[in-house]
């Protein structure tokens, strides 16, 4: 006789699966993924490949180590991880560099904390990190032939820093240049158009709701344009800059470790703008989004238990 099993409602049955899920990404990615090889070359090709294989390998191996009774690195959120992570680096990172991060992304920060969907941060995001404050060559910028970076050396981040009216905005490439991508920085992060289409892609499929990356978005917009005295032009180069987009739309929208409810996301989107913003006017570094999303994503339980909704009649504990 087969078992019962009873449970409260509401009882949903649905066809996704995290493979599934991770597959969507993989596609909503991949706008970004051409756009970089566009820019940058077949060096871009070298760093997704060694990231993405170094991120597979490392789930499998660790899961034969620890001796899992399922292998999950066949549910794609390794690939995930590691196209994420090879997107937020430069093109002329060294390849060993990049192999490294992807393991501390799989191994420490998603194996150690009991695999997909127990990591209290995102892989990716504390990967880049990791890399940031080990390697000198993660603050050296790639940047495609015939961008005004190219000629100055300066990434448009590193100008807006030392912003001092409209007259500082000459240096940097135009609005238009910036939404398309011809722009130095990461390889994934520049194109903001590229991006754009994959968060549009990955809403219509379901896969992640509006509210966080548009508050996002919106709060680093308002905030810029206030701090600079209304200057809209300096407010939307903030935006266009830098990994706002692909950390908005790709990395503050991870299952795992960012709020369920929809409140909670419009205040894990708030938090995570607001951070931004005060580490690239004030903080050492010229880009914020990967530490604001980490700092947010440390937050995050304490986000659902003050934004969760009350059934009818319920008191608060």
């Amino acid at each position: 006789m087969n078992r019962l099993t009873v449970s409260p409602s509401p009882h949903i049955f649905a066809h996704n699966s995290t493979q599934s899920i991770m597959l969507d990404v993989i596609i909503a990615l991949l706008p970004a993924a051409v756009a970089s090889v566009i820019f940058f070359g077949a060096a871009s090709i070298a760093v997704i490949a060694v990231c993405v294989i170094s991120s597979f390998a490392a789930e499998f191996i660790f899961n034969l180590i620890v001796k899992k009774e399922q292998q999950t690195a066949w549910d794609l959120s390794a690939v995930v991880t590691g196209l994420l992570l090879a997107l937020n680096l430069p093109a002329n990172i060294p390849l060993w560099q990049a192999a490294v991060g992807s393991v501390f992304a799989i191994v420490v920060v998603k194996g150690l904390f009991g695999g997909i969907g127990q990591n209290f941060a995102n892989p990716a995001i504390t990967g880049r990190i990791f890399m940031l404050i080990a390697f000198s060559s993660m603050t050296v910028s790639a940047f495609p032939e015939g961008s005004t970076d190219a000629v100055s050396g300066a990434t448009t981040l590193s100008v807006l820093k030392n912003y001092a009216g409209a007259e500082s905005l000459e240096n940097i490439p135009s609005l238009l240049d910036l939404f398309l991508g011809k722009c130095g920085g990461a390889l994934g992060e520049t194109s903001a158009l590229a991006l754009l289409i994959g968060g549009i892609y990955l809403v219509i499929r379901g896969v992640i709701s509006w509210h966080t990356p548009v508050t996002f978005i919106a709060t680093v917009f308002v905030l810029t344009l206030i701090s600079s005295g209304g200057d809209v032009h300096y407010a939307a180069a903030q935006i266009l800059s830098g990994g706002l987009f692909i950390g908005a739309i790709f990395m503050a929208t991870d299952y795992a470790t960012t709020p369920n409810t929809k409140w909670g996301k419009v205040v894990f989107g708030l938090g995570c703008g607001l951070i931004t913003v005060l580490i690239r006017l004030f903080g050492s570094y010229p880009e914020g989004v990967s530490f604001s999303i980490l700092l947010m994503n440390i937050l995050t339980p304490y986000i659902e238990r003050w934004t969760r909704t009350r059934p009818l009649g319920g008191i608060k504990a």
